[in-house]
């Protein structure tokens, strides 16, 4: 049991989304530092306090505290935006690569097969080649 723990543990995929939980929560706090940044900048050029906290809705004498909510969601947007730009840099630095066709389709069952052939494999056509 010890040993398939270990294969468990060590398998790639589960370390690739370890590292990537761990990154992610980096970025969310670099992109939470920033934003207290620009909210301050914000409150400092309008000379008031910028936070959604404190925001009520009163209903029926009951306080509903959307606040939280709100700055939530826009962290939320921000952090989904900045990490659509960083995806975005990333894939113009390594532009995903085109892999060549190894296969094509059969001109008589249209099941794959690969390029050089000459006769199906799967409904036995004789295939049209063409030589010039």
């Amino acid at each position: 049991m010890l040993e398939e723990f270990k294969r468990f543990i060590t398998r790639g995929n589960l370390v690739d989304l370890a590292v990537a939980f761990i990154m992610g929560l980096a970025f969310a706090a670099v992109v939470t530092a920033f934003v207290n940044v620009i909210l301050s900048i914000v409150a400092a050029i309008f000379g008031s306090n910028v936070s959604f906290d404190r925001l009520t809705l009163s209903l029926n004498g009951t306080p509903i505290p959307y606040g939280a909510l709100l700055t939530a969601i826009v962290s939320f947007l921000i952090v989904a935006w900045a990490l659509f730009l960083l995806v975005k840099a990333y894939q113009r630095v390594n532009p995903p690569k085109e892999e060549p066709t190894t296969t094509k389709p059969c001109d008589y069952c249209r099941t794959d097969i690969p390029i050089d052939a000459v006769r199906c494999p799967n409904c036995t056509s004789q295939l049209v080649t063409a030589t010039s």
